[in-house]
């Protein structure tokens, strides 16, 4: 007689049901892979003819490429990334999907694509507002879940596991790419639909915290967009803080959870890439640079620089125009 630890918990019915829904899962991720590597026929970030929507493709592996991530959700359909930030590095490929509820400075790495299976997949900028919507409504969260990849740390940044209820829609919104007459009728009602079934996820509970009005993350995400209008402005933490409406203790402790630096170190971090973008777009020196976002002293802009992209100005856009030219 079988002893209670040798039973199975899972019924072959339950196990059944599994199996047909990671083919599900696997088919439609295919055809994706294949719409977007029709659209996209080269590495690179691509916006699409949908609002809020953009593909990327690599053929190769990457080093981490600094960058802002928005409130998006990402998928991979082929392939596998790694996003990091703060303290966190997420792996994430076919079977979990990136969620981020804030404006979060980050790192994006890809470890495994090949030219013959590129690394592929889709960028879904959320609509902050449409989650307050439905959650006040019928999408009601599930409770909080710190088990799930991506522990309830509080930052704004976790894993979802992917399953057929949020890949159906998304397939379905990508095909509209080759019915661009629908476009405009369809396409919001999918994202309504792939913005309800991201509340049903287990971290639902984080969208909500950022998208509640009056909630401490809510109050955040308004810190952080006027630090983004503001980024060469000096401040001080007492005022952002009430500002938003929170006490100074209480506005460090929750800006650092979520974002996993401080309000000042954010801002650092908003000036180094914005002095990096118009240094190799705009051609401005490196004084020129740091004076235009906010830096009194062109050496200490010079010695942050290096710190966060390993390497003097100068020689990092240089390097960057380099890999420009031969790409």
């Amino acid at each position: 007689m079988s002893s209670p630890s040798s039973v199975s918990l899972v019924s072959p019915q339950s196990a059944a049901a599994a199996a047909e829904e990671q083919r599900i899962i696997k088919d439609l991720n295919a055809r994706m892979a294949e719409l977007i590597c029709r659209h996209v026929g080269e590495t690179c970030d691509q916006p699409t003819a949908i609002d809020e929507l953009l593909f990327f493709r690599r053929d190769t592996l990457t080093e981490p490429d600094i960058c802002l991530v928005e409130p998006s959700v990402v998928m991979v359909m082929q392939g596998r990334k790694i996003m990091h930030s703060g303290e966190q590095s997420l792996h994430y490929d076919t079977d979990q999907f990136l969620v981020t509820s804030l404006d979060l400075p980050a790192s994006s790495q890809v470890i495994e694509a090949s030219p013959e299976r590129p690394c592929v997949g889709v960028v879904l900028k959320l609509d902050l507002q449409l989650i307050a919507e439905l959650a006040a409504t019928n999408a009601r969260p599930p409770a909080r879940n710190t088990d799930a990849a991506g522990s309830d740390k509080g930052i704004g940044l976790w894993l979802s596991p992917v399953n057929a209820r949020i890949v159906e829609p998304v397939q379905r919104l990508l095909m509209l790419l080759d019915e661009p007459d629908a476009i405009d009728v369809l396409a919001p009602m999918i994202k309504r639909e792939i913005h309800y079934r991201l509340l049903q996820s287990p971290q639902a509970h984080r969208l909500c915290q950022i998208a509640a009005v009056e909630s401490q993350g809510f109050r955040i995400a308004k810190a952080i967009d006027w630090l983004k209008v503001n980024y060469t402005r000096a401040f001080r933490i007492d005022d952002l803080a009430s500002r938003v409406q929170m006490s100074t203790p209480t506005f460090h402790h929750h800006f650092r959870q979520l974002t996993g630096m401080s309000p000042l170190q954010y801002q650092k971090w908003l000036r180094l890439n914005e002095a990096r973008r118009i240094m190799l777009n705009d051609h401005f020196d490196a004084s020129t640079a740091a004076y235009e976002v906010g830096y009194e002293s062109p050496s200490q802009f010079s010695r942050e620089y290096s710190r966060l992209f390993g390497e003097p100005p100068r020689r990092d856009i240089e390097r960057l125009r380099r890999a420009a030219a031969s790409a």
